[in-house]
């Protein structure tokens, strides 16, 4: 048993053609669809050039434009041509024309063969995922897009929001929650039969047909209802920018493709003549069976886009405005507040007091009252624990704690389970020395033992609270001085970290940390980030966590050993 490719086409027709007979070389079967705006002399020559591989075909042409019904409508006939006329597939594997494969074709095939009733799409709801970069979200699914995004803009737009004004609202068809995800799939042939095959197909044709971007939704939702087995991630490596554009690979990124050790990665630029010499790699008996990993990509591009969008402290660029006034700290002086460390570690805040001297207080936002430090219900300049009282005024309750304790550096805990008032002191006042180990709620949730279809609700709603304090510390008018890293970056390191936490909560560099405080076990946390994403929530501020990263972690923080020389 193979897996077929269906491969939709628009554009380079010299280099689809090349990854067509790199398929069709590793054993695949390719059924290919052409945009029907291309012009029928191209098309044919096309055709021409691949007349000598038996196991290429070519489906009915549609109108692809971004956003409309085209695509999802190429994709179904195709992957119905792939299914009659190859018996023998087992997946299909959806690529466009600008998809490059990395690795040997065989290797995507044993490892496809290895998980014969796995569906690979992504496919998280939208209630628990901010998936879209601006613009609709869950309107997507309640209003009607009869007008191209593209081409008719002031229509679509007029459209829209008539609407909204007139409170229309579509109904979604019974028994469909609408999911959404990446459009490049990897489906079993059960799976893929049962959607096209499916009696309710019309009725759902019909109403995918007005959602906005059906291609990143119709798949995405009915897999739902007939997969055995779903792991909600794409083989297909792709990176968007932070306006929803794709991110365009070229020739310097040559290693950073390779490290990733994905099967395949779009969007390749069409002139990048080196990633086209050099991949597919050779087969390497090494790393043969490696998993696809993009932590490494995912951090790379990361750091990329906060160089772009934020620029450097004191250097103005183009692409943002410069941000002249510098907001005096709100607060007295310094102060640091510490989210997702108590959650790593246990006993992280006597660990914290003896290192630095600083006056640690547990979460004084949680929502039953404030945990000051040693858990006095009474604190300097009779403040007190009652969260009712807390609240009135959050942030001039935390200047007048940080006031009334200015001969000690005062620390806090803090978490997306805390009232969020404070959110905007902590990322204007120049004197907030924050620290996020943004995902680290996973921990808690996991060591409660509850499934992951338990946890579900109460993990999304965690996500959505902490990334939107991320977005109010990532804002162009945050002052603070802010350090965010992903659960696994912190993993990857965490005495680097530690020491850079303890250096700056101190005031000076401190003595090298000889030890950290004790690590929760986090064996089989992996596991449980995969399976919330299977049951379609995606723990995105986790970063790409694996079991290696884990095990490092672990590793990491064991007391040093020092050899006394005595002479």
């Amino acid at each position: 048993m193979t897996f077929g490719v269906v491969m939709l086409v628009h554009t380079a027709f010299n280099r689809a053609e090349e990854v067509i007979r790199h398929w069709v070389a590793g054993g695949c079967p390719v059924v290919v669809h052409v945009d029907s705006d291309v012009d029928q002399e191209t098309y044919d020559a096309f055709v021409h050039s691949l007349a000598d591989l038996d196991t290429v075909r070519f489906s009915e042409r549609f109108q692809c434009e971004w956003g409309m019904w085209g695509l999802v409508e190429a994709t179904q006939e195709a992957s119905q041509l792939m299914l009659q006329e190859f018996p023998e597939v087992g997946h299909v594997f959806l690529a466009s024309g600008a998809c490059l494969p990395l690795r040997p074709v065989s290797e995507l095939g044993a490892f496809l063969a290895e998980r014969p009733e796995t569906d690979f799409i992504e496919s998280a709801t939208t209630a628990d995922v901010p998936w879209t970069v601006g613009g609709l979200d869950r309107e997507r699914f309640t209003l009607r897009f009869p007008f191209s995004w593209k081409r008719r803009r002031r229509l679509f737009d007029g459209y829209v929001r008539l609407q909204q004004f007139l409170g229309v609202k579509r109904r979604i068809p019974a028994g469909l929650v609408p999911h959404m995800g990446s459009q490049w799939w990897c489906l079993t042939r059960k799976t893929l039969s049962a959607i096209l095959n499916d009696p309710k197909r019309p009725k759902y044709d019909r109403y995918f047909r007005r959602v906005w971007i059906p291609d990143e939704s119709y798949f995405q939702t009915l897999v739902r209802l007939h997969a055995t087995r779903i792991q909600s991630r794409s083989l297909t490596l792709s990176k968007f920018d932070f306006q929803g554009k794709p991110h365009i690979f070229y020739n310097d990124h040559a290693e950073i493709l390779r490290r990733s050790e994905c099967f395949v990665a779009r969007k390749i630029w069409p002139n990048a003549g080196l990633l086209y010499r050099v991949f597919p790699r050779g087969s390497d008996p090494k790393t043969a069976n490696a998993e696809p990993s993009t932590g490494t990509v995912d951090r790379i591009f990361a750091r990329a886009l906060e160089r772009r969008t934020r620029g450097r402290q004191g250097l103005y660029m183009h692409s943002r405005f410069p941000n002249l006034l510098n907001a005096n700290g709100i607060a007295a002086v310094p102060f640091s507040v510490l989210q997702g460390f108590d959650d790593v570690f246990t006993n992280f805040q006597d660990w914290l007091s003896k290192q630095t001297g600083a006056q640690v207080h547990g979460h004084l936002y949680a929502k039953d009252k404030a945990h000051f430090a040693n858990e006095v219900s009474v604190f300097r300049g009779a403040l007190s624990d009652s969260a009712r009282l807390r609240d009135y005024n959050a942030q001039g309750f935390l200047t007048n704690l940080v006031w009334n304790a200015r001969d000690t550096h005062q620390c806090l805990m803090f978490g997306p389970a805390d009232t969020q008032s404070i959110s905007w002191l902590l990322a204007h006042d120049t004197n907030a020395r924050v620290w996020v180990i943004s995902g680290a709620w996973s921990i808690p949730l996991f060591l409660s033992r509850k499934p992951a279809s338990e946890v579900r609700a109460e993990a999304a709603r965690l996500q959505r609270t902490e990334h939107q304090l991320l977005k109010a510390l990532r804002a162009p008018d945050a002052h603070a001085r802010i350090h965010i890293a992903t659960l696994a970056d912190f993993l990857e390191n965490p005495r680097d970290v530690m020491q850079m936490v303890v250096d700056e909560i101190a005031g000076h560099r401190a003595d090298e940390l000889s030890d950290l405080p004790e690590m929760v076990d986090l064996t089989g946390l992996p596991a449980f980030l995969q399976e919330l994403k299977n049951q379609g929530m995606h723990p995105f501020l986790t970063g790409d966590l694996s079991d290696e990263i884990q095990k490092r972690a672990k590793t990491a923080a064991q007391p040093r050993s020092y050899v006394i020389d005595h002479r």
